[in-house]
């Protein structure tokens, strides 16, 4: 029978940080499952940590190394806006969860733009006959970024002054109503939704805001490394973003919901696993115990019969619990919001992050340049 170690065993073991050990997980390299005791907490499998302990040992190439810091491996780039830190996202210093009780959008872009002024996210203009949506987002930030100053060599002031309009512009793109009232109230507005639904607009909003150096958010550094306008460094984000590994999840997961209402809700896990397509909504590689961000977000929903058994059935199946994609898909129906809400709030809310680390990317004066490993032939044959 196999063993398994808690997760401050298997760190001790791997003498590795607890992202790295999440990593590995997600890349299926050690089995993991719900700690019998306590279903909070995972267990690892101690035969495969032993098996990664040995490779360790042995040391490895710069080049896998390298290749290991792009794909889900040890921290590349140093910031100061944000990690993930035992299960907790963490927005310079402060818990992401705890500040999404009361913070609005632009408190979240003040902090994470270490600004010593408030933040303003002004959209100005009309709404009459505005085009909303993701098409129109594209197109809004494409136009900006032709049209935009180069950042490199500004002071951070100026960057976030050019953040500021840009998300502005997206906002209006996005559904908010136009207007320098609050980000949360505006959006609210335009989906015609109040009260209790705004609140948890505002506090989706304020957990989207950044997750450290996800892939829509290194698009961006990369662009900003090069110099380009801010707004171009949002249109990087947003195509990134727009990918289905990425905030194209809970799209994905509303169709997984249709299938466990049609064909119930084990046969439709069975459908999708057996095609060897993963959950979406569910699990995350850095939060093996539990996206803290979906348990902040759902705990303000009344959620749907469906939506409830669907993921008692998907812990069942595999342990794996709801992520901030599922609480998107909840939200989104609890308020019948546009089917497409789960990325516009995502794109919005991460716009602020992605801001954040073009500017911080800006003032580091580096350019992001890796090298590839050539595996083609060398010469004509």
């Amino acid at each position: 029978m196999s063993e398994w170690l808690t997760r401050e065993e298997a760190l001790e073991r791997l003498k590795v940080r607890a992202q790295t050990l999440y990593a590995y997980v997600s890349r299926g390299r050690i089995g993991v499952r719900p700690d019998r005791l306590d279903p909070r907490r995972s267990q690892y499998r101690a035969d495969d940590i032993a098996a990664l302990a040995t490779r360790r040992a042995r040391g490895r190439s710069p080049q896998a190394i390298a290749e290991s810091a792009i794909a889900w491996g040890e921290p590349a780039i140093s910031t100061s806006i944000s990690t993930v830190e035992h299960g907790r996202l963490i927005y310079r210093g402060e818990d992401a969860a705890v500040l999404s009780a009361t913070a609005t959008l632009e408190e979240t872009a003040r902090l994470l733009w270490a600004s010593g002024a408030a933040v303003s996210l002004t959209s100005p203009g009309s709404d009459d006959g505005i085009e909303t949506g993701r098409a129109a987002a594209f197109a809004r930030l494409a136009a900006l970024a032709a049209e935009g100053r180069a950042s490199l060599g500004r002071n951070s002031a100026s960057l976030h002054e050019d953040g500021a309009g840009a998300i502005g512009a997206l906002a209006l793109a996005l559904g908010a109503m136009p207007g320098s009232g609050v980000m949360h109230q505006r959006l609210a507005q335009g989906w015609s939704v109040d009260g209790a639904g705004a609140d948890l607009i505002r506090r989706a909003l304020v957990l989207l805001a950044d997750h450290e150096l996800n892939a829509s958010t290194f698009a961006a550094r990369v662009a900003a490394s090069t110099g380009a306008p801010v707004a171009a460094c949002l249109l990087a984000g947003i195509a990134a973003l727009s990918g289905p590994r990425h905030g194209g999840a809970a799209e994905a997961l509303m169709v997984l919901v249709d299938d466990a209402t049609r064909l119930g809700p084990d046969a439709a896990i069975g459908r999708w696993l057996g095609h060897d397509r993963p959950l979406p909504g569910f699990g995350h590689a850095l939060y093996p115990d539990g996206d803290p961000r979906a348990q902040a977000l759902l705990s303000g929903i009344d959620m749907d019969s469906g939506l409830v058994r669907l993921r008692d059935a998907v812990f069942a199946e595999t342990g794996m619990r709801p992520n901030v994609d599922f609480a998107l898909a909840a939200l989104t129906r609890s308020l019948h919001l546009p089917p497409d809400a789960p990325f516009r709030l995502f794109a919005l809310g991460r716009s602020v992050g992605w801001t954040a680390h073009a500017v911080e990317q800006v003032v580091s004066n580096s350019v992001i340049r890796p090298r590839a490993r050539y595996e083609g032939p060398l010469w004509p044959e």
